[in-house]
């Protein structure tokens, strides 16, 4: 296996089965000198390839886990020829693609200690994989319900051109959403893309929360100041419905001493150790049967205290 450039974490791009057998592009990242003890698997946003949690995955692998990362089914190098035909949906992506990862994960390292990161909708979806239900702990980047009432009354004339308008009518007029074109990342299905903005103009979003409130696990979760695809109060709604201890993390660019924050940005090798440190440790902290205790305190440079939830 290829070497990281990063450091001492072994890397490796393969394909591994969605629960229908749907070859997803995926990767896992290693400790290149002792075996895992940890296996986390990071699901991404929507629209972005999994390279982006790279760096992220290599420092966690770094710190003793095996992370899995992946490709959503018609998004990167999971994509066919054409779009055009292409059968995809949200659902699925939760249902099919997480769920088979998770699988995957576990087959690949028995008896290891599950982790998940969810990105975004990665965090939106957890409520649709069973497999979610064994994690000894979650964390969520940015993960927020996607209603469009919950963004603040600047932006919401855009959004509701982009969700009324402008993606259920390019896309049923393509067959696919060209997010590629119009700046917003992948390419979508058509079915992710219809789906996606539908959700986003209900009230209840995707109105499936009875698997969040399943969930036990203790989460942490993140949202920054400066991200306008995950503003604080859409955060704030997706977090009050799962069922375990929550902590809340709200960072600005300004508590972190850096210029942005966003919804990648902080992905980005070098913007936010901080962050990065945090996630490590939540992860480290927690295996199954354990509770995370509730006098961890954040880093003084890292701004404000923990909030705790339930």
């Amino acid at each position: 296996m290829p070497t990281s450039s990063l450091d001492a974490a072994r890397d490796r791009s393969f394909l591994l089965p969605a629960t229908d057998g749907f070859q997803l592009a995926a990767s896992e990242f290693t400790p290149a000198a002792a075996r895992a003890t940890r296996i986390v698997v990071v699901a991404p946003a929507t629209g972005v390839r999994r390279g982006i949690y790279r760096a992220l995955a290599t420092f966690l692998a770094e710190r003793g886990a095996a992370v899995v990362t992946w490709d959503w089914r018609g998004t990167g190098e999971s994509r066919p020829a054409s779009l055009r035909g292409f059968a995809a949906t949200m659902h699925d992506w939760a249902e099919k693609d997480f769920e088979g990862v998770v699988q995957w994960a576990r087959a690949a390292h028995p008896g290891l200690p599950l982790h998940l990161i969810g990105h975004s909708f990665g965090g939106q979806a957890l409520g649709f994989v069973p497999g979610a239900s064994a994690a000894g702990s979650i964390v969520t980047l940015a993960a927020q319900s996607g209603y469009l009432g919950h963004w603040p009354l600047r932006l919401r004339l855009p959004l509701y051109g982009l969700w009324y308008v402008l993606m259920p009518g390019v896309t049923r007029a393509l067959g696919y959403f060209p997010s590629r074109r119009l700046g917003f990342g992948e390419d979508l299905p058509r079915g992710v893309a219809l789906e996606w903005a539908g959700w986003c103009r209900r009230p209840g979003y995707h109105d499936g929360w009875e698997g969040h409130q399943r969930l036990v696990a203790p989460v942490l979760g993140f949202s920054f100041d400066d991200d306008p695809i995950a503003p604080r109060r859409a955060v704030d709604v997706l977090h009050a419905e799962f069922g375990g201890r929550v902590v809340r993390r709200h960072l600005s660019p300004g508590q972190l001493g850096v210029r942005r924050l966003g919804h990648f940005e902080f992905l980005r090798p070098g913007v936010a150790p901080v962050v990065w440190e945090e996630i490590a440790a939540w992860l480290e902290a927690a295996e199954p049967g354990d509770e995370v205790p509730d006098e961890r305190k954040p880093p003084p440079t890292a701004g404000g205290g923990f909030a705790h939830g339930r």
